[in-house]
């Protein structure tokens, strides 16, 4: 039994006051999901002006962080992106946005980990298997990796064959059921589910079939090239797929 004496037991809420909390309760619910977009968005705008890359540092509602290695990004529409898959092909060939849609889709929800720590749970991608390109193109038999050149003029990644050829890899056009936004790396990026996110290439605008790996853009600083989650750069992380 409470022996508290009831005037030390707190103010009576009203009921007024109480279903007007619960309105703010629900409509905070109802809201937090169009908040968090504008967040996102916010911060995404703000780090393609951020030539020091510290928005990068800033917390948001989707868990991401905005990352670029250049102090600003051309935007690419419908209209003006291409991507080319080009190098050891019988036929190389170059995609508009409107091509790579038309082709079969896969859609995935995978973990998204960055080797810098933090980690998105279930977030779906879509798009088309890197696998699917290479095999209509035609790799030769000399070929061994892949390069991968994004249109911000300074970030590249590679994998071997064998890994681009996973069916976990995909040329992503969409991203968390969204077409994938320039802040994201739209129109189109790389999404490599197994490894940590900076193999994931944002701006993606060329796929170039070489004979063996070239260490991509992080590699050359030190980081490893084969990026998998939790067994690589030092790190224990559980793994993404």
């Amino acid at each position: 039994m409470n022996s508290e004496p009831l005037e030390e037991r707190g103010v009576p809420v009203g009921r007024r006051v109480f279903l007007g909390t619960l309105g703010l309760g629900a409509l905070g619910v109802v809201a937090a999901p169009a908040l968090q977009r504008a967040t996102e968005s916010f911060l995404g705008g703000a780090a393609d002006r951020d030539p020091t890359g510290l928005t990068g540092l800033l917390p948001n509602g989707g868990g991401f962080r905005y990352y670029s290695v250049t102090s600003s990004v051309p935007h690419k529409n419908a209209e003006s992106y291409r991507l080319t898959i080009d190098g050891l092909v019988a036929h190389p060939t170059t995609y508009t946005l409107a091509d790579l849609k038309a082709l079969p889709q896969t859609r995935m929800v995978r973990d998204v980990q960055c080797v810098t720590g933090w980690r998105v749970p279930g977030t779906p991608f879509e798009g088309v298997r890197l696998s699917r390109l290479l095999d209509a193109a035609g790799v030769q038999s000399s070929a061994g990796a892949v390069h991968f050149t994004c249109f911000d003029g300074s970030y590249t990644e590679s994998l071997t064959l064998e890994q681009a050829r996973r069916a976990d890899v995909l040329v992503a056009l969409r991203m968390q059921d969204e077409d994938i936004g320039h802040s994201h790396g739209g129109p189109v990026r790389l999404y490599v589910a197994p490894m940590y996110f900076y193999k994931s290439a944002k701006w993606l605008s060329r796929v170039t079939v070489t004979e063996k790996v070239e260490p991509g853009y992080w590699e050359e600083r030190g980081y490893d090239i084969d990026a998998w989650v939790g067994r690589s750069n030092g790190r224990d992380d559980e793994p993404t797929a």
